[in-house]
């Protein structure tokens, strides 16, 4: 300390230094009083003008530790303060699962999380099941929930903190909590259905028109699927003929959803070359098909422009897909029974309305027939009446004037029988004339028909003369491709 209660100024090896200006006393001849510095009663002895060591011994620097005891000591640390397990939320980030049996499973776990200083941070561990733990674990959690083990999943997990000299920190996981991950996903699935509800895209796609007989088809499945032969194979054992293009797709694991958003939007470009999208897969369990409970896929198919008809192949839940898809059948062959069914309905309405029409036109020939007998029998019977008429008139005449001239009495009977020879006549030319009529309409009708089914054959024809010349024309490109790499090699 300096005089005053002020610190010395250190330099080097723990000199000091006394204060620079120091008043020395005037001399006296008489012993010299204590000299008092800063407070009273506080006696400092008057410094030396030359600098002095300390007489405190210097400590010696601690001995460096080696890596392996620093974390030694951090693992002991780690175990004392973090001996229990603890549950923890977090979303699964990166996932390796056993490549054999008895193998382990790591996950690497995070959080989206905010530091004390509010910028966003994300907070990552990696994490351990061990074999037998996974095997006790993972399998009842797939069971509960209905969904596989993977990235992007959020869980609630027991774990315990661990920490290795050599691989550093990690978290045993101890159980998994399936009730969160299942309320988890039902909080997602009901956010996704929210947001569909609020753009319209759940009934968008109910609104359009589905033709009444479908015949050009976009199917989007994998050509590999059982769930696609099967509705090939019915359809080709339908007596209808159906254009089907196939439009590939991966129908299930972490890459469906592009593949199938992929193949709409590869249909959307040739829209004007079908009538309505199928959207077709066979079977499964529920963690095969989680590509269709995407927000993403199921936004696509409630805003394409053509109805899109679906049959992922699940019994018991809807998917989002199917909510926002025109029409949602359980299977893909549930799918085809739906076209074929309705080609039948239509192909009986056209067979019924030919039947209609051909008992109207022979009602209306029934009707005309009688109408014609019934003008015929009038004008018998007025021919009748009228002859009858005349010879009253005649007899009458005859008894008035016996001696009417008889030139006037053969005039009247050549009268009387052109009248005779004309109502047959006229009758029959009327009754002619109307079959004729009736004969004409009824040729019309049937060359009309004929000209409909003829058409539509023709189209039918052009279709399937344009699918085989596709094919033909695919299996020619194939060759080539074949043979290209045939030579390479």
């Amino acid at each position: 300390m300096q005089p005053g209660g002020r610190p010395r100024r250190k330099t080097g090896a723990a000199q000091s230094k006394g204060p620079k200006h120091i008043s020395r006393p005037a001399p006296s001849r008489g012993p010299r009083p204590p000299k008092t510095y800063g407070r009273p009663g506080l006696y400092l002895a008057p410094m030396p003008l030359y600098n002095r060591r300390s007489e405190l011994p210097v400590p010696a620097p601690p001995a460096p530790l080696g890596l392996a005891e620093l974390l030694g000591r951090v693992r002991l640390a780690l175990h004392r303060q973090f001996a229990d397990s603890y549950w923890v939320v977090a979303e699964v980030a990166d996932l390796t699962r056993p490549r054999f049996a008895g193998g382990h499973c790591y996950l690497t776990l995070a959080e989206q999380a905010v530091d004390e200083r509010g910028v966003p941070a994300k907070a990552q561990a990696r994490a351990t099941l061990w074999s037998q733990r996974y095997q006790q674990v993972v399998p009842a959690f797939e069971a509960h929930t209905g969904q596989a083990l993977r990235p992007g999943l959020k869980l609630l997990l027991r774990v315990q903190v661990r920490f290795h000299e050599q691989y550093g920190l990690s978290l045993d996981v101890l159980a998994l909590d399936p009730s969160y991950t299942v309320g988890e996903l039902a909080r997602q699935r009901r956010g996704a259905l929210h947001k569909l509800e609020a753009k319209g895209l759940l009934d968008k796609q109910k609104q359009l028109a589905l033709p009444l007989a479908p015949q050009r088809l976009a199917v989007i499945s994998s050509p590999t699927a059982a769930g696609f032969q099967d509705f090939v194979r019915q359809l080709e054992e339908a007596p209808y003929d159906f254009a089907l293009t196939l439009f590939p797709a991966q129908m299930q694991g972490d890459e469906a959803p592009a593949s199938l958003r992929a193949a709409l939007d590869a249909v959307r470009r040739q829209r004007q070359a079908f009538e309505a999208v199928v959207i077709i897969r066979g079977g499964g369990s529920k963690t095969d098909l989680l590509a269709f409970d995407d927000y993403g896929l199921a936004a696509a198919v409630g805003a394409f422009p053509l109805p899109v008809l679906t049959g992922i192949g699940h019994e018991r839940d809807e998917a989002l897909a199917d909510l926002t898809a025109h029409r949602a059948l359980k299977t893909p062959t549930a799918v085809a029974a739906f076209l074929v069914e309705r080609l039948a309905r239509v192909d009986g309405l056209v067979a019924r309305f030919a039947t209609e029409i051909r008992a109207a036109a022979g009602h209306h020939l029934r009707q005309h027939h009688a109408h014609l007998d019934y003008l015929t029998g009038r004008g018998r019977a007025a021919g009748r009446r009228q002859l009858a008429g005349a010879r009253a008139a005649l007899h009458q005449r005859t008894r008035q004037a016996a001696q009417a001239p008889r030139e006037q009495l053969r005039q009247l009977a050549q009268r009387l029988g052109r009248y005779r020879q004309q109502v047959p006549r006229a009758a029959r030319r009327a009754l002619a004339q109307e079959q004729r009529r009736l004969r004409r309409r009824a040729r019309a009708l049937q060359q009309r028909f004929a000209r409909h089914h003829r058409r539509r054959r023709e189209h039918l024809l052009r279709l399937r003369y344009q699918l085989e010349l596709a094919t033909t024309r695919h299996l020619h490109r194939a060759e080539i491709q074949l043979l290209g790499a045939q030579a390479k090699r």
